[in-house]
């Protein structure tokens, strides 16, 4: 996971990524901030390409400036691709006595659907048993925004997350749970408003041990008392 998400590897769009998370362009020396604005200008161009194909003119008033807010919109609904794991963690991992379930639960999120890019959004779960550390709490969030601010599905990033805790923690076991509720599915389609999609990744002692996976799910049915 690690190797794939922080080595080096090319992109969609020919960008190599180095293991520090900086992209550099093929055979290219262009500064962070020119490759981002070749990026804008890319996705602007394409975007009065829609919308003059759909029947509108770009160049009215309400959309004089439409390409260049959907580009900028971009640079954070789709972050997660320029996120390097390693600094998102920090080094917040702590050598804690500590073997009993942590569970964080009701991380609020959205994504947008890679087979259409509509949006889809919802809450994770995520549960891990610590080895010998534990993470900053803010973390697991963190990791749940990294693969939600991609062109995803579902299915795939509630493995990603697991694999990334697994990977990151080395714990005796990670669970995690995704609910969600897709435009694709609301909007087009079968036109369903409320229904929603429910996907998990179980690793380790969740994926072995019934009791675990059990006081997980009674975890998450439980209604927090402080609220």
């Amino acid at each position: 996971m690690l190797k794939e998400l922080n080595g080096t590897s090319i992109n969609g769009n020919g960008v190599h990524q180095n293991g520090h998370g900086h992209a550099h362009d093929s055979g290219d020396a262009m500064g962070v901030e020119n490759r981002k604005e070749v990026r804008h200008q890319a996705i602007e161009s394409a975007v009065r390409d829609i919308l003059h194909n759909v029947g509108e003119n770009p160049d009215r008033d309400g959309l004089l400036g439409t390409p260049n807010r959907v580009a900028r919109a971009y640079d954070q609904l789709l972050g997660g691709y320029t996120v390097d794991p390693v600094k998102l963690i920090n080094g917040a991992m702590f050598d804690v006595e500590y073997d009993e379930m942590v569970v964080v639960k009701d991380i609020e999120f959205f994504s947008m659907c890679e087979h259409h890019m509509l949006p889809f959004q919802g809450r994770a779960h995520v549960a891990y048993l610590p080895g010998k550390q534990v993470v900053g709490l803010s973390k697991i969030p963190r990791m749940v925004d990294m693969f939600a601010r991609r062109l995803q599905i579902q299915e795939r990033m509630t493995h990603e997350i697991a694999e990334l805790m697994d990977e990151m923690l080395s714990p005796r076991g990670v669970a995690v749970v995704v609910e969600a509720s897709h435009m694709c599915a609301q909007m087009r389609g079968v036109e369903k408003e409320h229904a929603y999609m429910v996907t998990s990744a179980m690793l380790g002692e969740f994926k072995t041990d019934k009791a675990q996976r059990d006081e997980f799910y009674d975890h998450l049915r439980r209604q927090a008392t402080f609220k």
